[in-house]
């Protein structure tokens, strides 16, 4: 209420005591009124409960309806406070001048929205109708400090963002109607582990080194399930999750998005193939690697809602890769190779150390890290289910065009959810679906889909050392595939490495533009109505396509700085996310749904993991290409 500072302006039932919205055990935390103050002989401060409100800068909000000009009644008795009334044409918007707040026991200068308000818990009465937005992004959750859990256990750290309030989680939806919230991460990861790196290691040391792509692909669903774990509770991204902790978390992982994927390869390995398949010179590659980039950027823009375009393209993509490869295993494979998977695993294992001289720290390490998605490409897992709509994501503004969709300004703070029965059934049915889509989209078919590249790389070229692993690679393995099946067979191999290749830039494009919006919304512009979410992806969307473009028709070659950040940074991100994971799920949420147990155990290992693997391969990347070590 603009006219009684220092009072809570509104607040929900769930904010004042966590479940029962009861009004007496919401004044000892007020503080800054007694129960004199609130109720006397004009009548009750609170007029009432109902399901929404009018509050006094006429939006809708949700919680209590506070009266003001009649409710309040002061210890000076209700003559003077119908005098009062009358002189200052107090009403329900009706200012208090500030010697009477003071007499009251209250401050005219702030308003208290919560113990751990944005830093330094008090805001300013001065700001005028900007208070309502405040208001709306900053949401009690009494007791949601930095100082300690809350009666339900949460514990989000305030001091850089807002505090949430507490609603109940949507009922659980089957896993068919869920489907596809991995699937545009699948085709992320497909162009380089899957089509380029593993295969390249097959043809470098044979097929005895493939089991070590699982323990890749396993340690990334881990990680995933625990981006997703924070996600389904809160509504909110992991990074959003980081940043409570410490501000700068978000600009590092921004920046470790943008800075490996700042020069347009897999556009350009896209356009490459295609000019394999039609015999164009050399020159047509960046021509058209810049009208893919120009077409991804209009794709993605121009969606009403961007998430649900994007899915349905990446799903036709990721069939038509799947189909290829069933054929191509029917087709082109031997058994004798896929057995060897196994029997030759042993001898992989022995010989992992004159493997990893021959191949090199940083490609061997870097094919396990990214065997999946790897680098920041994981943490828009959590992007991704928002925008499905699971669990918490429900609550959540979606991602549309600033053109042709319908936009909401607010930032994507999240909410808690009382651990009542009903809601714990809600969270193990979330949890069931959650685990068993991210299980069968990603981990299934991506290690399928990897596997079976590499043995269909494995039967055409056999162990070929000394072969530089670019994107001549691929067009090698097509010249073996075609003497060994067929010339048909040749540009089928290159039309499907086209489609893989186009479907990893367009899944850059977007998970670099959908953080980058996510975090710089949330941090710097959480109360601005005009710069939203959507229109800082729109741009950032935009931006890629127009340098890249730029880069590429300038005829300008990648940096060597940018080579070596693209070979290390993505392991250093992974190093960084997987510690604070562990953090952010143990320390953030309640006991029943908080990482525990050999969960825990695995994402330790895998942290561990990250951690040593981003310190080798940075030593590795620098001391060959800057020191010439």
């Amino acid at each position: 209420m603009q006219g009684l500072p220092g009072c809570v302006e509104s607040f929900s039932p769930a904010s004042v005591d966590g479940r029962t919205g009861s009004f007496d055990q919401a004044l000892p935390r007020m503080g800054a009124v007694s129960r004199g103050d609130v109720q006397g002989e004009a009548g009750p401060f609170v007029e009432g409960y109902a399901p929404d409100y009018a509050s006094h800068y006429g939006r809708r909000e949700e919680g209590l309806k506070v009266g003001y000009g009649e409710g309040l009644s002061s210890r000076r008795g209700k003559g003077e406070n119908k005098s009062m009334g009358r002189e200052r044409g107090m009403g329900a918007d009706g200012p208090v001048e500030p010697g009477d707040a003071r007499r009251h026991g209250n401050d005219p200068d702030a308003v208290r929205l919560n113990e751990g308000d944005a830093g330094a818990g008090m805001r300013t009465e001065g700001d005028g109708p900007r208070a309502g937005r405040d208001l709306r992004e900053q949401r009690d959750q009494a007791g949601s400090g930095a100082g300690g859990r809350d009666a339900d256990g949460w514990n989000l750290p305030t001091k850089y963002l807002p505090g949430v309030e507490s609603r109940d989680l949507p009922e659980p939806l089957s896993l068919r109607k869920i489907v596809g919230a991995s699937v545009i991460i699948l085709a992320t990861a497909l162009g380089s582990g899957e089509l380029i790196i593993w295969p390249y290691i097959t043809s470098q040391v044979g097929i005895g080194l493939l089991w070590l792509a699982m323990v890749g692909f396993t340690m990334q669903y881990f990680l995933n399930m625990e981006i997703e774990r924070y996600t389904l509770a809160t509504g909110e991204t992991a990074v959003t999750g980081f940043t409570r902790f410490w501000k700068p978390w978000g600009m590092i992982f921004v920046l470790g998005a943008i800075l490996p994927n700042a020069w347009p390869g897999w556009a350009t390995g896209g356009a490459t193939l295609l000019s394999y398949v039609f015999g164009l010179a050399e020159g047509a590659v960046p021509v058209l690697a810049a009208i893919a980039l120009v077409a991804f950027a209009l794709a993605l823009t121009l969606s009403p809602v961007v998430y649900q375009v994007l899915e349905k393209i990446q799903m036709v993509l990721v069939a038509v890769i799947v189909v290829f490869l069933v054929m191509a295993i029917v087709v082109a494979t031997d058994l004798g190779v896929w057995t060897g998977i196994v029997t030759q695993a042993p001898s992989g294992v022995a010989n992992f150390p004159s493997f990893l001289g021959q191949l090199g720290i940083a490609t061997l390490l870097g094919a396990i890290a990214f065997a999946g998605a790897g680098g920041a490409n994981n943490l828009t897992q959590s992007n991704y289910v928002r925008d499905k709509g699971l669990a918490m994501g429900q609550r959540m503004p979606k991602v549309v065009s600033p053109i042709t969709g319908e936009e909401e300004a607010r930032a994507s703070l999240g909410y808690t959810f009382p651990t009542t029965e009903e809601n714990m059934r809600r969270w193990r049915g979330w949890w069931k679906v959650a685990n068993q889509e991210q299980i069968l989209v990603f981990y299934i078919i991506g290690v399928l889909t990897l596997i079976g590249l590499s043995v269909l790389t494995f039967t055409a070229l056999g162990r070929e050392t000394g072969v530089e692993g670019d994107f001549t690679f691929l067009q090698r393995v097509a010249a073996g595939l075609g003497d060994r099946i067929g010339t048909w067979f040749q540009y089928f191999y290159l039309i499907a490495g086209t489609v893989i290749l186009f479907s990893t830039s367009l899944g850059v494009m977007d998970y670099v533009a959908r953080l980058t919006a996510s975090e710089l919304k949330v941090s710097y512009f959480r109360r601005s109505e005009r710069v939203t979410e959507s229109r800082i992806y729109f741009a950032a969307a935009w931006l890629i396509a127009i340098l890249g473009s730029l880069i590429l028709l300038a005829g300008f070659q990648q940096p060597l700085v940018l080579l070596i950040i693209s070979a290390s940074g993505g392991g250093v991100v992974m190093a960084l996310y997987s510690v604070m994971l562990i953090v952010l799920n143990t320390r953030a949420l309640p006991q029943p749904i908080r990482l525990k147990g050999w969960r825990l155990y695995v994402m330790a290992v895998t942290a561990v993991f990250f951690l040593f693997f981003s310190v080798l391969l940075v030593y590795d990347v620098f001391m060959t290409n800057l020191l010439g070590g």
